[in-house]
């Protein structure tokens, strides 16, 4: 079944030379988000650390997640394709190659492979930045995502080489056995992170991140959030288990940096009047925190860490779809113009409001669970840390009132002709808003199901 899941994959991305039905495509993504809940359902323990699929694919626990994020998320971002839409086919093309190598950088056990999966996934999300964004800075915007992944990039691969040079092999699963490497060597550190401490972004390596999701449609901006941010914490997951103790020595500098960068994005936040860019900022505060967690290396500390990535993926993604609702209205992301919402659209209110919770963890979504489980061991590992995580969580909880409040109620500011939600764009909010509710229903696939080993 898992070799006709991964023959599915690449059947897609040949068949949309030959098609021009849009929904004809889209049946596909979903036939093959279905075959791997069925593949799931049915071989539901895991013999191993991972499931081989073919040579250096397989899977464990958390890439089966984030491969349903993704084809989730994916479904989602092609559902918002319009009749204004400049393209489709070339459009199509480029978010099915992107889909193809997300997927394959979550089910590759193989370091190399992982890495090539990983830089390929950028070029198509440059591509519709730079082919369908909206102003004329999504130019540099992809320039400065292009330059700042590029930076990580080559010590990334060349530490790769100098793996599969000292061990003869860079499979995942057999140097997570090895455990060989007991260096506390800070370039060596850096060297092989920082490409993941950019993707996710860390703060200070973060810049790129504002700049791409105010000038991508609002597709590439819920690819970007929902799904690949969470391949620098899966790569930085991966590393982590291979470098246990060099992560240990290194893990005092990075809690305390993503901690006071997590308070300073939300300080931010309440400083903008940008809507994209408040959500924008708000996933930072959200990454930073995810990690800062996993460097305390508990096993609490990765489950509330997966949890955090397929509840960021599903919030933020949906918090900038409803950003382009109004966007596309009013023709405007600023604060001062998008007021009094609550009268114009009182049923949209409703999903601003359901969202924007989610957003500073109230229950039950799967946000609180997972923050749960984080902040319970970052103070394990120093009970010092619940001062800055008291102000962290109060400023995410300002921030999300700030952007729902400032935005429904107030005084009018714009006339205009006005056109109503339609039911397929509440059916792709209620398509990210349920799963995050829900999921807290059926948490043992997440949570008791991981076995992680240290």
């Amino acid at each position: 079944m898992m070799m006709s899941m991964i023959m599915l994959i690449l059947s897609i991305y040949f068949m949309i030379i030959f098609m021009t039905n849009i929904w004809k495509m889209f049946i596909l993504i979903l036939n093959l988000f279905m075959m791997m809940f069925l593949m799931f359902k049915y071989n539901i323990y895991f013999n191993y650390y991972w499931n081989k699929i073919f040579y250096n694919l397989g899977m464990d626990k958390i890439s089966f997640s984030l491969s349903l994020l993704t084809i989730w998320i994916m479904i989602l971002s092609i559902m918002t394709m319009t009749l204004k839409t400049k393209n489709k086919k070339i459009f199509m093309n480029l978010m099915l190659f992107m889909t193809l190598t997300l997927l394959l950088s979550f089910l590759s056990m193989n370091m190399m492979t992982f890495y090539i999966y990983f830089e390929t996934s950028l070029i198509p999300i440059i591509l519709i930045i730079m082919g369908w964004g909206y102003q004329i800075d999504r130019i540099q915007a992809s320039m400065y995502m292009l330059f700042y992944t590029l930076v990580g990039s080559l010590p990334l691969l060349i530490m790769i080489m100098l793996i599969q040079q000292n061990n003869n092999t860079s499979m995942m699963n057999i140097l997570w056995m090895k455990n060989i490497y007991n260096m506390n060597n800070l370039y060596l550190f850096l060297i092989m992170n920082m490409a993941f401490f950019i993707k996710m972004p860390m703060y200070m390596l973060h810049l790129w991140l504002p700049k791409a999701h105010t000038e991508a449609p609002i597709s590439g901006s819920m690819v970007l959030a929902g799904i690949m941010l969470k391949l620098g914490s899966y790569g930085l997951y991966r590393s982590m288990m291979i470098f246990p103790n060099m992560m240990t020595s290194m893990n005092i500098y990075m809690i305390i940096i993503s901690l006071i960068g997590s308070l300073i994005s939300s300080l931010i936040c309440m400083n903008q009047n940008d809507l994209k860019v408040i959500v924008a900022y708000s996933s930072i505060v959200h990454m930073s925190m995810l990690l800062s967690s996993m460097f305390t290396l508990y096993k609490m500390s990765f489950k509330g860490s997966l949890l955090m990535m397929i509840a960021h993926g599903l919030c933020s993604s949906g918090m900038f779809f409803l950003v382009n609702l109004n966007y596309e209205r009013i023709q405007s992301r600023s604060m001062f113009m998008n007021k009094n919402l609550i009268n114009i659209l009182p049923s949209l209110t409703l999903w601003w409001f359901l969202l924007s919770i989610a957003n500073f963890s109230a229950p039950p979504s799967m946000n609180l669970f997972s923050e749960m489980l984080m902040l319970n061991s970052l103070i394990q590992w120093n009970s010092l840390l619940i001062f800055i995580i008291i102000f962290i969580s109060f400023f995410s909880t300002c921030y999300s009132i700030f952007i729902y409040s400032f935005s429904q109620y107030g005084k009018i500011n714009i006339y205009f002709n006005f056109k109503s939600i339609n039911c397929k764009e509440y059916l792709i909010i209620i398509m990210h808003w349920l799963p995050l509710n829900l999921l807290f229903l059926n948490l043992n696939l997440f949570i008791y199901l991981i076995k992680i080993y240290l």
